[in-house]
Order: structure tokens, then C-alpha cells, then sequence
């Protein structure tokens, strides 16, 4: 593991060497709607715990480097209360410079965090277009007990952030970008800020981790035209005016080498003035003005996230796409290509478009062409299948050219449920915002019998179980039945697996494991209360270690039929064998213990000096 220094220096390096890809980029913020970047930084005691290496120190210097030329940004800081050490301004030379000076500020760590107030704060400000917050934080709301008892406070606050102030910001046409630095966070408030205002959001635990989130938000704030990548070749055609590589890889690897269509071989430190190469330890940066037509490879080490921009005349366009996609619900795209930013009109017949789901880690999910239609391209992505981070990839090919977007998305189940086996109920919440218990009914069916969920709330069902037998494993089959646009159709919600331990089992499609976290409701209109997490092993082992003495005498009235049918019945039982091995242990403890008295009472002999 890299220690936090050189985490940081690197980070650093990382800054400055994206400030020049920023610097370099072709393409500059129009004047007519130029959205604006704020970044709000937790300087909570809680992040500094909960970030040891401090990237959220490092993770200003990057998204600076990121932003480019004309954008409008500026800094915010918060724990108890709320500073603003860069106002807004538009991003240059100088206004980077003042931004890599504010470390100082990122330090004067402050007892409490007041998310909601920092939040408020940031928005106020109007600006030309949508504006972008992006808040970089732990998660974790702590106020001061001066506000109010605790925990009811926070909670209050949480409550407000949820159910009023992401609705407001939304409709003022503010996005909330939101990055955890630990698990420890609150992962799910993160989740739903970004879901509630059309914001992504990231768990950056690392500094891979955290490039490739700035990467995604810079990208769906500021896209940009780039050429495909595969198998380290990619095809530049004459429309291109310059086009500028980033290229991952580890430490150790070997030099990258650049090769042009004419087989022309360009290395580092062998580059023409004309080619700006730099090299750091993760990654190159190239950059190549009036590039030849053809094909050109990279010969080394390409990492994932690798990526080709290009400036040029041509480019190709999308309307809006969502940054929250949901399980069980296709998703429509329109594409086209411009030219000088007159669409291609007649050439568009020549024109292949595509789209393609990635999961986070790059493989293929779905894929469609786009069907031409007056100029435009439309079509409808299927439903993806697993949940967390992915990305859109647009494509459009021409008889001579290439293009592609890439736009990243969050994907969560359109209904998630838990298990409570304590309250022998299943409950569910709608997470996709057109459903709600007007137009959705929920039901199970366990070993044959359809179970029957009933509306408790808005948005938010109960499903009551049957006594269970715990030493069964079985599979609960849970479907929703919708009423949207005039159609009813069916939505097979994730498999919950009910077994002995009170786990809950859910397969290769569910929420729990890439999400960053599940938001859901339980009592109440509220929703944003999460749904208690799921009884654990040691839940139920602390529970049954507390029953032991009145076990113990049903044991002692019932003889040895009772235990020898006790035995039958729990011999499998996994806690059963692990309060035998706690009662070896204990005993063991004793016995040693016992001995080690004995052997400090033993009186010692000792001979009397003669005289």
C-alpha cells in the first residue's frame, strides 16, 4: 500500500499534468449557458478520520486541473460552519494559481459537519446555466448539541436535506455530485443527493478511484468528442485538428510508445518540440497537434479508462441522458452528428450509431444501433441487469470518420426490499420516482404461496411472512406489477434467499454489492429513512447467548428425551457448534487461570543461611 505522502505527491503530479490536458483542450465553454463548478470540501473532524490519506487534500489540485478554460468555478469549505476561501470567478491561469494555494484551508479541520447548511450555502449563488456541486465529504452528519439534542438533530437535518432541500435544488437546476472518502460514510445519503438532483455519486477510496470519478463528473459537466480506443489503436480522420491521449498504466511498466500511420515511432524522451509528452507514474499524457490521417497504436501498457480526445470540426451530440438508470426500465437515447454545428442532414444516412452499457469494470452490459429519423438517431437501451457504477459509450461511424461519448450513470433497483426476520416482514420501497402505491402492487411467492404486500406509505410496502422454519434456506420471489403510460407490465424485483442465519441472499442482480448504498423507508411518510440493515450472524448469536438460562431449565425439566430431541433438532446449526466452541474456550480460560492461582499461592521453600 502506498503511504499517504506518496499518495499525495502523486496526486499532485496528477494536478499538474491534467492542468495542461485542461489547458490544451480544444474546446472552450461557450458563452451563451456556461455551467459552473462548485466544490464543496468537508473539513470535519469526521474526514479526518475517516481520510487518513488525505484525498480530499489532493482531490481539489485534480479537479482544478480538470476544469476547463471559461468555466466558472469556485471553493467552498464546511464542518460547524461554512467559507467560501475561492468565490466564484472564471477559470484561468490566475484563478488556478489562487485554487492550488488553498491546502492551508483544506486543513483547519472544524468539530462538526453541517452538510445542509454548506449545501444551502454553495447554491445561493445564481449562475448562467445548471450549476454543479460537487461535494466531497465523508457522509456523516454530525451538528452541534447546542442545535438540538442528538441524535434527533441529525437526524432532522438528514431529513430536510432528503425530503426538501435536494427537491428545491433540483428544480432551481443545481446538480449535487457527491464523493464519499470511506465506506464508514453515509453512503446512502451521498447516493441520493446525486439520484435526487440528477448527480453522480462515488465511493473514492483510493486515488484510482477518485481520478476516475472526476473523470466521469468533468465529462458529464464538460463532454468532450473522442475517437474509439481498442487493442491500443485508434483512427484519426482529417477533421481532426489535434488530438490529445491519456494513457494509464502501473509504475513499473515499460515506456509507452506512440506509432503513426506512416510506422513513424515516437517515444518520450525522444519527441518532437511539437508533441507534448509527459510522463508520470501512472499515466502519460500526449498531445499531438495537426496529427496524420490514418491509424495510429500504442505499443505498452493501455490501462482502463485509457482515453483519445479529439478537437474537430465534427461533432457528435446527444440529448439528455439520465445520470440514474434503474433495473426493469429501458432507457431512451438520440444521438446525432453536427458539423460547425449545422447537423449532417443527407450524410446522416451514411451514419452507423450505437450505444453500449459498460459496467464499472468495462464489460459489456447491452448494445443497440440507433434507427435514423429526420436527421436524428433514436433508439431504446435495454433494461440493465446489475446495479453501481457504469457507462454510457455513444458511438458514430462514418465512411471516414469516428466518434464517441462516454457519459457515466449510477444504476439502482427500481424497488428495493429487505428482510426483518425479528418483525417477520419483508419491506420495500420504490427508488425509481415515478412509482409510487397508486400505480405499483407487490407480491411474493415463498414455496408455492403468493403472498400478498400491502401500501404503508407513498412509496413504501409491507410483506408479511409465515412462521418460518430457521433451518430452512429458501428463496423469496418478489414481482411488481405497474401501471405506467397506459400499459401494465410485470418487474421481477431481485430474489431475497430467507435463511437460518437471517442473512438475506440476494443474486448477481441486486442492489447490495456495487451500490454505494440502499436508501428506503420503513415508518412513516418519510422517504429517506433507510431500511434497517438485515439481522446478522451475531445478531442472532447475542440473542440466543441471552436465552441460554431459560433454555437451560426447559432443558433440565424435559430430561435427556428433551436434549437428545434438542440435539436432533439443532445439531446442524451452525451457532450451536459456535457456543460449544465459546463454552470450550471459557473453560479453558478457567482452568488456565486456576492453575496460574495455585502456582502464585504456592508457598516457596527457601534454605535458612548456616552459620
Amino acid at each position: 500500500m502506498e503511504r499517504p505522502v506518496g499518495r499525495l505527491t502523486w496526486m499532485l503530479a496528477i494536478g499538474g499534468a491534467l492542468w495542461l490536458w485542461a489547458s490544451q483542450a480544444p474546446a472552450q465553454v461557450g458563452e451563451e449557458e456556461r455551467p459552473d463548478v462548485r466544490v464543496v470540501v468537508d473539513v470535519s473532524g469526521s474526514m479526518k478520520e475517516n481520510d487518513p490519506d488525505r484525498l480530499a487534500l489532493s482531490a481539489l489540485d485534480m479537479l482544478v486541473a480538470l476544469l476547463p478554460n471559461g468555466a466558472t468555478a469556485g471553493v467552498w469549505t464546511f464542518g460547524e460552519t461554512v467559507d467560501n476561501p475561492l468565490p466564484l470567478g472564471e477559470v484561468d491561469a490566475a484563478w488556478r494559481e489562487r485554487a492550488l494555494a488553498l491546502p492551508p484551508a483544506l486543513q483547519d479541520y472544524q468539530q462538526y459537519t453541517d452538510i445542509e447548511v454548506a449545501l444551502r450555502e454553495a447554491a445561493r449563488a445564481e449562475a448562467n446555466g445548471w450549476r454543479h456541486l460537487v461535494l466531497l465529504t465523508d457522509g456523516v452528519i454530525d451538528l452541534s448539541p447546542a442545535r438540538g439534542a442528538k441524535p434527533e438533530v441529525d437526524e432532522a437535518s438528514r431529513e430536510r436535506l432528503v425530503d426538501e432541500l435536494a427537491a428545491e435544488l433540483a428544480d432551481q437546476g443545481v446538480a449535487i455530485h457527491a464523493i464519499a472518502f470511506s465506506d464508514e460514510a453515509d453512503l446512502a445519503l451521498v447516493e441520493r443527493l446525486a439520484q435526487s438532483t440528477g448527480g453522480l455519486a462515488a465511493l473514492a477510496e483510493n486515488p484510482e478511484s477518485l481520478l476516475g470519478a472526476f473523470l466521469d463528473i468533468i465529462e458529464r459537466i464538460f463532454p468532450a468528442d473522442q475517437v474509439p480506443l481498442e487493442e491500443r489503436r485508434f483512427v484519426i480522420d482529417d477533421d481532426v485538428e489535434n488530438f490529445s491521449a491519456l494513457v494509464f498504466h502501473a509504475p513499473d511498466d515499460a515506456p509507452l510508445t506512440l506509432v503513426a500511420p506512416d510506422g513513424t515511432r515516437y517515444r518520450a524522451d525522444e519527441a518532437p518540440d511539437d508533441i507534448r509528452w509527459q510522463v508520470e507514474p501512472r499515466f502519460d499524457l500526449i498531445r499531438v497537434p495537426d496529427p496524420q490521417v490514418g491509424e495510429w497504436r500504442l505499443e505498452g501498457p493501455v490501462g482502463e479508462g485509457s482515453r483519445i480526445n479529439v478537437a474537430s470540426p465534427l461533432h457528435l451530440r446527444l440529448a439528455d441522458l439520465p445520470t440514474t438508470l434503474y433495473l426493469g426500465f429501458e432507457v431512451p437515447v438520440q444521438a446525432w452528428v453536427e458539423r460547425d454545428g449545422d447537423p449532417l442532414g443527407e450524410e446522416g444516412e451514411e451514419l452507423t450509431l450505437s450505444v453500449l452499457l459498460q459496467d464499472a469494470g468495462g464489460k459489456a452490459q447491452s448494445r443497440i444501433t440507433l434507427q435514423a429519423e429526420a436527421g436524428r438517431f433514436l433508439g431504446r437501451l435495454p433494461a440493465p441487469a446489475l446495479t453501481g457504477n457504469a457507462r454510457l459509450v455513444i458511438r458514430a461511424e462514418g465512411e471516414r470518420f469516428h466518434r464517441q461519448r462516454v457519459q457515466a450513470v449510477n444504476v439502482l433497483p427500481a424497488i428495493g426490499a429487505v428482510y426483518r426476520p425479528r418483525q417477520g416482514r419483508v419491506v420495500l420501497a420504490a427508488e425509481h420516482p415515478r412509482l409510487n402505491r397508486d400505480n405499483t402492487e407487490i407480491h411474493g411467492e415463498l414455496q408455492g404461496e403468493r403472498l400478498e404486500a400491502r401500501a404503508v406509505g407513498a412509496s413504501r410496502w409491507h410483506l408479511d411472512l409465515p412462521e418460518l422454519d430457521e433451518e430452512l434456506s429458501q428463496p423469496l420471489l418478489l414481482t411488481a406489477t405497474l401501471e405506467l403510460d397506459g400499459e401494465t407490465r410485470e418487474l421481477a424485483l431481485p430474489r431475497l434467499i430467507l435463511n437460518p442465519e437471517g442473512r438475506i441472499g440476494i443474486d448477481l442482480a441486486d442492489v447490495t454489492g456495487p451500490t454505494l448504498g440502499t436508501e428506503r423507508v420503513e415508518n412513516g411518510e418519510r422517504s429517506d429513512s433507510p431500511l434497517p440493515p438485515p439481522e446478522t450472524s451475531a445478531d442472532r448469536f447475542v440473542a440466543w447467548v441471552n436465552r441460554l438460562p431459560g433454555q437451560a431449565r426447559d432443558l433440565w425439566q424435559a430430561g435427556v428425551p428433551g436434549l437428545q430431541r434438542q440435539w436432533e433438532a439443532h445439531r446442524h446449526d451452525p451457532l450451536l457448534w459456535a457456543a460449544v466452541a465459546l463454552v470450550v474456550v471459557l473453560w479453558l480460560v478457567l482452568v488456565i487461570g486456576l492453575i496460574r492461582r495455585r502456582r502464585v499461592r504456592r508457598p516457596v521453600r527457601r534454605e535458612e543461611p548456616h552459620v
